[in-house]
């Protein structure tokens, strides 16, 4: 067996219909006073009556966040967070809130507990992107950021609309492919990205069907857990890089452009990493057939969008996107390409088939 490094970080995971009644109790394991809570506007409601159960150590809800968490969320949240004298946060939704709650525990040093209402993964992980005020994203990955606690209650995403949930699913996709194609990719990472995309890839084609499904909605949860716990060790790739470029330069929405453009990014790796397409294929329950064209028929399958143009992108924007892809690059095991990143992009926008 070859020798391989794996790093991995653990959260306390509760998980199951009508967990998020246990907040109370991991509030009072962690022996906190008060509780601050992390969501977007559109979530106030719901997360007020949750809050209701934390009685006197609820001291204010911060409804800042935003997607990409641009900094300038980030510093009405710290500055909410140092005027309440929060010493917890507590994020509700998927990506946008626990990343609100990251950014400011990065400066505060305080706990996090992670209620998830989507499949995005990005609760499991220490990491984090926060767009500056010049629009340049600056990563960063601190155990100050790592939640201690992740609720998943599968009740808790039946209103999540089925197409965002389908993008948000292929989102977590996005984490355990490039596990598989990371720069630290091991046999540990590699497990869990294994059963991560069969679980997520079945589950949103059950989703696609009734959005109502408690059970595969509670698989999904569980999916998204397998597969963002892979980003850790293995790190981000090329698709990523796509991806944080579109969004943060397009403002296209993060889970449809994941989906979109996941099976271009894996195809641009497939002269340099065929057995790990293998692999990829494997999870998606064909060996026999090419790993990218599994997951476009994947994305056709569960009726989402395909093509960026079907996310109100101009077509004129793919070659400034280029350009910035080709800037300080994530990893890849193939150079950057700019003629072919750019054909990729146009495939993309088209929503054809990876070539």
């Amino acid at each position: 067996m070859d020798p391989f490094i794996h790093t991995g970080f653990s959260s306390r995971v509760v998980h199951g219909a009508g967990s998020v009644q246990e907040l109370k109790n991991e509030v009072a394991a962690l022996g906190v006073k008060r509780v601050m809570f992390c969501c977007t506007k559109g979530r106030v409601p719901v997360v007020e009556q949750i809050a209701g159960s934390l009685g006197n150590k609820l001291v204010g809800i911060c409804s800042e966040a935003r997607i990409f968490v641009p900094i300038s969320a980030v510093e009405k949240g710290r500055s909410e967070a140092t005027r309440l004298n929060a010493d917890c946060l507590v994020s509700y939704g998927g990506g946008t809130a626990v990343g609100l709650a990251k950014a400011i525990a990065l400066q505060h040093n305080i706990p996090i507990i992670a209620i998830i209402t989507t499949y995005s993964g990005s609760e499991t992980t220490h990491m984090q992107g926060i767009i500056n005020h010049d629009g340049v994203r600056k990563n960063h990955a601190d155990l100050r950021m790592l939640p201690k606690t992740l609720i998943y209650d599968p009740e808790l995403s039946l209103d999540l609309p089925r197409d965002i949930s389908i993008a948000s699913g292929f989102n977590a996709i996005a984490h355990a492919i490039s596990s598989f194609l990371g720069r630290f990719s091991n046999p540990i990472s590699e497990m869990f990205a294994e059963a991560g995309i069969r679980e997520m890839s079945k589950c949103l084609q059950q989703i696609a069907a009734d959005p109502y499904d408690v059970d595969a909605r509670g698989k999904a949860l569980f999916g998204a857990w397998l597969c963002g716990t892979t980003l850790i060790s293995a790190g981000t790739t090329l698709h990523h890089k796509m991806v944080h470029v579109l969004g943060g330069g397009w403002d296209l929405p993060h889970g449809p452009t994941h989906g979109i453009m996941l099976p271009h990014s894996t195809a641009y790796v497939r002269s340099a990493q065929p057995n790990q397409l293998k692999k990829i294929a494997h999870a998606l329950g064909d060996e026999a057939n090419d790993a990218a064209q599994l997951l476009h028929v994947l994305l056709k399958e569960c009726g989402v969008p395909q093509g960026l143009k079907q996310l109100n992108l101009d077509r004129e924007a793919l070659d400034e996107a280029t350009n910035r892809i080709m800037q300080e690059p994530y990893y890849c095991a193939r150079e950057y390409d700019r003629r072919e990143i750019r054909d990729r992009l146009e495939d993309a926008w088209g929503g054809i088939p990876p070539r």
